[in-house]
């Protein structure tokens, strides 16, 4: 009796020390972000819910929400200055999309035996190179966790983990991003739709009120 006692407890050591080292899905909840883009540092945060996304950050006076799926085939650029009262969604077209797939990298990944801890997670790094620039980042990538892929991380979704740290091209600009933290908590209905208070615009108008042509 007392030789079962020990190989059930022995199992049972067993078990939960896989538990502790088993990877934690996410699926609904926020991630919170570090973004850098020349020299300044914001404090960014995408919500999801299966495979939607709405990653929200401000700059300067504008509130900028970005919402978007796993399948790539919708995204909404909202721009709130509440200081200007300006409410403005751009809702993008199918040849919006494909316009935005012409002017986005494609990456191969080199994977290396070099790893570091980011926000608790165990990392390695993965060389990205841009078949279009040349240019070569650094991504590191955690398996200790998953959640669904965003705006930020659909560059590096085959890279055999989830993208922690790296660095992502928007607008001609570098933009660094690191993971501060992933919590699993009920996103707020309507997270992912525009409100209706919101002047809906083309995504044209909305490049020309950032200087874009």
């Amino acid at each position: 009796m007392n030789n079962f006692k020990k190989a059930t407890l022995s199992l049972a050591l067993v078990a939960a020390g896989f538990a502790a080292q088993a990877q934690k899905s996410f699926t609904e909840g926020v991630i919170v972000y570090s973004v850098t883009t020349n020299g300044q540092q914001n404090e960014a945060k995408n919500y999801f819910k299966g495979d939607s996304s709405a990653y929200v950050l401000q700059q300067g006076p504008a509130d900028i929400k970005i919402i978007s799926n796993d399948k790539a085939d919708y995204r909404a650029i909202l721009v709130d200055v509440p200081v200007a009262s300006i409410k403005k969604a751009a809702v993008l077209t199918p040849a919006d999309m494909e316009q935005m797939k012409t002017m986005e990298p494609t990456f191969t990944s080199t994977p290396t035996t070099e790893t570091q801890t980011i926000a608790g997670y165990k990392c390695t790094k993965v060389t990205a190179k841009d078949a279009k620039s040349g240019k070569t980042y650094d991504v590191w990538v955690t398996n200790d966790i998953t959640a669904p892929t965003n705006s930020l991380t659909k560059y590096y979704a085959n890279f055999g983990g989830m993208p922690v740290k790296f660095s992502i091209s928007q607008m001609g600009q570098q933009v660094d991003v690191v993971l501060k933290s992933i919590t699993a908590e009920k996103v707020k209905p309507g997270t992912f739709a525009v409100p209706a208070d919101f002047d809906k615009i083309t995504m044209q108008d909305l490049m020309s009120m950032r200087g874009g042509n």
